[in-house]
């Protein structure tokens, strides 16, 4: 079915725990060794809607990101993962964000959520005008790569992998920041309601770089799994390599209950994970994995920051084997301008067409002061891109 997506206004939305979230995160997310402290969750203050138009077109999307100011609470940022709710509505997450010189708040934050529906984009702000997904007490961020939600009788469940991070406390790209391992935040959306963060649990201990793959880099729930992808380089290679990983959707805070694909049967040991597509000529950190008309699809910047090139690869399963497709776009950085171009994220199903994908990818300054003065160089472009056939 197509969605006709109707014209929005950006609004703050107060962040409330209902009786029915704070019974499932007390009974089903009981702590485990590896959490991050629970998370206080209080009302916020409520602004106006901004009218931004309607946008039923990839050219409705670019005339938003390069048009339509937001808020003093969103700015700009980058990422831009999403999925749709099973009440139609669509939920956005952000990596760093940048918020106005007059937001009474933190003005640079890890991460964001937007929410649309009908006349409105909501900004979900937490009362204490921080990142939704709060820092925790050492300075580590949560930079979200990728969302996945599995649907309940009245609301969803909805998982954000992320990457905790240390490091500039400015819009400077992934380039900015060192990867310390991947983390697991959940919400619980009730129908029609504002997400509720319940949970947030690191995976593995702290451990700078990114020789190790980063599980979450991208996620997609499919047949009764959530199948977690992790990215990886050893310094060998500008790309990185791609791994995968599944658990059913009730064990996601379980790391142990992960089990790995080695190249022929899924078992324990994350050592063994079989590369799926190698760091040579591989994939961005982060990317899509998303599979449509049974058939799966990994779209990415090959070569990460250095590339310019978006490339979908193909495969018939989850587990590959992926094979690359030619370059469906050119995404190049332009080191005379200072312009960063990186990480394509697909949506497929944001105005879908048969054999095709939109795609955004991620735009930044290398001069963080051009971004501050103008924050749409800090938002992500949108494209419709062709999908390989076997």
């Amino acid at each position: 079915m197509r969605i006709r997506w109707l014209p929005w206004r950006l609004r703050v939305v107060a962040v409330t725990l209902p009786a029915a979230a704070a019974m499932f995160a007390a009974v089903a997310l009981a702590p485990g060794p590896e959490d991050a402290e629970p998370m206080p969750v209080a009302p916020a203050a409520e602004t106006s809607c901004l009218p931004v138009g309607p946008l039923t077109s990839v050219e409705d999307l670019n005339r938003l990101a390069t048009k339509v100011r937001g808020g003093s609470e969103f700015q700009g940022a980058d990422v831009g993962a999403d999925v749709t709710l099973q009440d139609g509505r669509r939920l956005w997450v952000f990596g760093d964000t940048l918020r106005a010189r007059d937001f009474e708040g933190q003005r640079f934050v890890r991460n964001s959520m937007l929410l649309f529906r009908d006349g409105c984009a909501d900004v979900v702000l937490p009362a204490d005008h921080g990142a939704l997904i709060p820092d925790r007490k050492d300075g580590v961020g949560y930079w979200p790569m990728s969302v996945a939600k599995v649907e309940r009788p009245g609301y969803d469940l909805v998982g954000v992998a992320a990457q905790r991070v240390r490091g500039a406390s400015a819009p400077d790209g992934a380039l900015a920041f060192e990867n310390l391992g991947p983390a697991i935040a959940v919400f619980i959306v009730p129908a029609g309601k504002t997400p509720q963060l319940i949970r947030v649990r690191d995976i593995g201990r702290d451990l700078s770089g990114t020789t190790r793959p980063t599980w979450g880099a991208a996620s997609a729930v499919q047949d009764g799994w959530v199948y977690l992808y992790g990215t990886a380089n050893d310094g060998s290679a500008f790309g990185y390599s791609l791994q995968v990983a599944r658990i059913r959707p009730d064990d996601i805070l379980e790391p142990s209950r992960l089990r790995y694909w080695d190249g022929s049967r899924w078992q324990r040991d994350a050592s063994r994970a079989a590369v799926l597509i190698p760091a040579q000529g591989g994939v961005s950190q982060t990317l899509s994995v998303f599979e449509q008309d049974g058939r799966w699809y990994a779209v990415s910047k090959r070569d990460e920051f250095l590339g310019t090139d978006l490339v979908v690869w193909s495969a018939p399963g989850p587990t590959g084997p992926f094979v690359a497709g030619p370059t469906v776009a050119r995404i190049p950085s332009d080191e005379r301008s200072g312009t960063l171009r990186y990480m394509p994220l697909a949506h497929p199903d944001l105005l879908p067409e048969k054999g095709t994908v939109v795609v955004s990818y991620s735009q930044n300054n290398a001069d963080v002061a051009r971004v501050d003065d103008n924050p749409f160089l800090y938002r992500p472009r949108f494209l419709r891109v062709t999908l390989p056939t076997p």
